[in-house]
Formats: C-alpha cells, sequence, structure tokens
C-alpha cells in the first residue's frame, strides 16, 4: 500500500512539472500569435495588388506574351513546400503534409521545402529538391522570399519544371487553419481573356519598355511577395496550433492531476482507517 501511493505521489510530481512546461509554451506561443497575426494581414494586400496589376497588363495589352503566362510544356511541377520547424502543434504539420501528398499524386515533383519538418519529410522520402537552403522558417525574411523567388523564375524559364504550386497553411482565425496547395505559374489565367467578351480592351496604358518586358519584371516581385505572405500565414497558422494543442494539453493535465491527487486522497484515508480499526482490535484483544 505505501509503496503504491509513493509511486502515485511520484506520478502527481512528474504531470505538474509536464504541465508547467506545457502552460509556459501556451503562454510564449500566445505572446507571438498576436504579432504573426498582425503581420500576416499586413503583407496580404501586398500581393493582391501586384496579382490586379498583372491583370491589368495582361488583359490591357492585345498582343500580349510572356514565358510566365504560356500554356507549360513541361509537366514537373515544383511545390514550395511550407512547414514548421518544430512539432508540439497538434496536427499542423501532419495536415499539411497530407493535404501536399493528395495534390501530388501521380504528378512528377520537385520540392523546395522551407522549415525543417519539410526539410526532413522531402529527404526521408527521397524527393527531388531544389534547395534545403532554407530549413528554418523562423529565419525566413522577405530578402529570402524574394531570393527563393528567383531561383524559382530562373529555374522555370530554363524550362526545368512547367509549373510552380505553393503548399501552405493559410490562417482564418485562432481555432482554424487549413491546408492549401495554390498554382502561381504559369500565370495562363491572367493572359486568357473572359470567355465570350467581344471587345478587346483598349491599352489605355503605356509601359516602357513595353508590357512583356513590365510584366516579366513583375513577375518575380509577384512570386516572392506571395511566398512571404505564405510564410506568414504559415508562421500565425502554426504558432495558432501550438498554442490550441498546449492549451488542451494543460487542461488534461490539470484533469490527471486532479484524479490521481482524489485517488491518493482514498487509499491514504483508506489505509488511515485500516491501521485505526488494527489499532482498536488490539486494544480489545487485551
Amino acid at each position: 500500500m505505501a509503496a503504491n501511493m509513493k509511486a502515485v505521489k511520484l506520478r502527481i510530481k512528474s504531470v505538474e512539472s509536464t504541465m508547467q512546461i506545457t502552460k509556459a509554451m501556451e503562454l510564449v506561443a500566445s505572446s507571438k500569435l498576436r504579432k504573426a497575426k498582425e503581420r500576416a494581414d499586413t503583407c496580404r494586400p501586398y500581393f493582391q495588388e501586384l496579382y490586379r496589376t498583372l491583370q491589368e497588363i495582361a488583359k490591357g495589352n492585345t498582343e500580349f506574351y510572356s514565358i510566365y503566362a504560356k500554356e507549360a510544356v513541361q509537366e514537373t511541377c515544383c511545390y514550395v513546400l511550407i512547414a514548421g520547424d518544430r512539432g508540439l502543434a497538434g496536427g499542423y504539420n501532419a495536415n499539411l503534409l497530407r493535404c501536399f501528398e493528395e495534390d501530388a499524386k501521380g504528378k512528377t515533383i520537385s520540392v523546395l521545402p522551407i522549415g525543417k519538418k519539410a526539410v526532413e519529410y522531402v529527404k526521408s522520402r527521397n524527393l527531388e529538391c531544389i534547395t534545403d537552403a532554407f530549413a528554418e522558417i523562423a529565419d525566413i525574411s522577405v530578402a529570402d522570399c524574394f531570393e527563393i523567388a528567383s531561383i524559382l523564375c530562373k529555374e522555370f524559364r530554363q524550362g526545368t519544371f512547367g509549373h510552380v504550386e505553393l503548399c501552405y497553411t493559410r490562417f482564418f482565425s485562432i481555432l482554424t487553419q487549413n491546408p492549401e496547395s495554390v498554382p502561381v505559374l504559369p500565370l495562363v489565367d491572367i493572359a486568357k481573356e473572359e470567355a465570350g467578351e467581344k471587345e478587346k480592351i483598349r491599352n489605355l496604358i503605356l509601359y516602357e519598355p513595353d508590357g512583356v518586358e513590365v510584366f516579366n519584371a513583375i513577375v518575380p516581385e509577384y512570386l516572392g511577395g506571395l511566398i512571404y505572405g505564405g510564410v506568414c500565414e504559415s508562421v500565425a497558422s502554426e504558432l495558432a496550433a501550438r498554442r490550441n494543442a498546449m492549451e488542451k494539453a494543460t487542461g488534461n493535465a490539470q484533469d490527471m492531476i486532479d484524479e490521481l491527487n482524489l485517488y491518493y486522497n482514498r487509499e491514504r484515508q483508506a489505509s488511515i482507517t485500516q491501521e485505526i480499526t488494527e489499532i482498536v482490535g488490539g486494544a480489545e484483544c487485551l
């Protein structure tokens, strides 16, 4: 009995130590989440405005052609896979990788991973990796995103792959984060005019040196902004997922402590009652 009570006491102390860790991680994630959410909300309009500009250039030039807006001949698809650096975030990384596997099923692919979990996944699956120089998403800056965009545009122009997709986790709220895969190149739909449109859009804006060169110069900027937006959304999603996971873990630990304390008190009370009974029984015998 005494040995069993000692084991329960040690178990309570162990769970209390774990709860302190999960509570600390919850507080850290909560403190970082606000700033990450503001950054994601701030950068979102940037690439939306760039996208609108690309539409205006493509649709406003009647004789428009660009390598970034042609139908792809090369079927290979390059995925920019944005995952987290650590675990303990619920199903954040697992859900993202599952989304990636479903979208990439049956395709010839190469991957540019961002984040330690993405790099580990690519290496474990022996997938073709463009570069693993961006292994820590926490250290990714705006300059890194434009460097990634430059690498992708260079390989795209050389015909290494014919499609580029961005696989990341979109942040909707603290409770909702959804992984998704978004095609970013080629921009075929932008160059096409809407079906049934009879009159061509007049070219009201004069681009120097011409619309195609301006378009080709903007695309890497647009792609870099899109990747940076995906990084910001993913970081906010990871922090929100970790906060929720640690909040649940802390609650579960508290419930376990309460149950163990109840069990310990019952066993202690039973032990005391048994000792009193034995003492009373011995006194009666005398």
